[in-house]
């Protein structure tokens, strides 16, 4: 592709931005410490791979020293072409192991056809890299996933699993024996999908689980892309939600004591204001949006006390 002077500004541009969001999500969760051993999951998508350039870039000018082992999992899925991740990890002088383990045949074996492979899948390989983390002294465990993964797991979580959960930047493994980070916790999937058109990463596409096009993510995925479209700042309010929680305005009693709430107790973020209307800056109305139209004709004082609001 030619590349005129433009290009190269907008390329320089994003390069720029992903680092610096790689950077804040690393320095704003402490992802990374002096001396640490980081096992970057490669699956030949898009994310991995963007995921291990930023770090390798990051690792040259950061203020502590790191090493880096990028691991691949050849689960033995029919024509996968085992040589493109090797050519390439040795291309960049980085170390790596592929490990090879058949959960593909595992997974058809289990789940019937037509049923999602995404669940099954997903515990065989996690089980796998638990233990090539310990075996190789890997203090943190990375993982490709970007903001638009984060969001798309609330809502998977509200729709279908009736809890308030996303995805987040840093925990510990289910085994309690790991670190997990997400260093792209910050990077729009959109800059991701650029990034790696302009790096020319040699993209492996999943025949497993990546041919279930009515996957529950999939359609909640599908949701989020038209609202971003459509309402622009959306996303990024909506994420910037996750790191704005007020448990006393939610209704989780594990979270917040509304037993022993007092007359006259002062509470971090203020009281009920419920009768009030509330104000939201630069953001457009319901009837400017055009949302809710039909709830607004049938139920006008919840819109009353909603309106505003995105």
């Amino acid at each position: 592709m030619f590349h005129t002077p433009k290009h190269e500004y907008e390329n320089n541009k994003l390069v720029k931005r992903l680092r610096h969001q790689v950077g804040a999500a690393i320095n704003d969760f402490q992802m990374i410490a002096d001396g640490d051993k980081i096992m970057v999951c490669l699956s030949g998508g898009k994310d991995s791979y963007a995921l291990l350039d930023i770090l390798l870039r990051l690792q040259k000018s950061a203020p502590v020293r790191f090493e880096i082992l990028a691991v691949n999992l050849d689960q033995k899925q029919p024509g996968f072409p085992e040589h493109i991740l090797p050519n390439y990890l040795s291309s960049l002088n980085v170390p790596f192991k592929i490990i090879e383990e058949d959960t593909y045949s595992v997974v058809k074996r289990v789940i019937n056809e037509g049923k999602t492979t995404c669940g099954l899948c997903s515990r065989l390989r996690r089980g796998i890299l638990y233990r090539v983390a310990k075996e190789n002294g890997c203090t943190k465990i990375a993982l490709g996933h970007h903001r638009d993964d984060i969001l798309e797991t609330l809502f998977l979580n509200m729709f279908y699993g009736g809890k308030l959960k996303a995805m987040p930047p840093k925990l510990l493994s289910d085994n309690g024996e790991h670190i997990i980070i997400r260093p792209l916790a910050y990077v729009k999937e959109k800059d991701l999908i650029r990034f790696a058109q302009t790096q020319n990463f040699p993209i492996i596409p999943c025949n497993l689980c990546g041919s279930q096009p009515n996957l529950q993510r999939q359609v909640i995925k599908d949701m989020l892309q038209q609202w971003d479209k459509t309402f622009p700042g959306r996303i990024e309010s909506m994420f910037s939600a996750l790191q704005n929680v007020i448990p006393s305005h939610l209704a989780d009693t594990q979270l917040f004591n509304f037993v022993a709430l007092q007359q006259g107790q002062k509470l971090p973020h203020g009281g009920d204001t419920a009768f009030d209307r509330e104000y939201y800056p630069n953001t457009p109305t319901l009837a400017q949006t055009g949302e809710f139209t039909q709830l607004a004709t049938t139920v006008k004082p919840i819109i009353n006390i909603l309106d505003s609001r995105h």
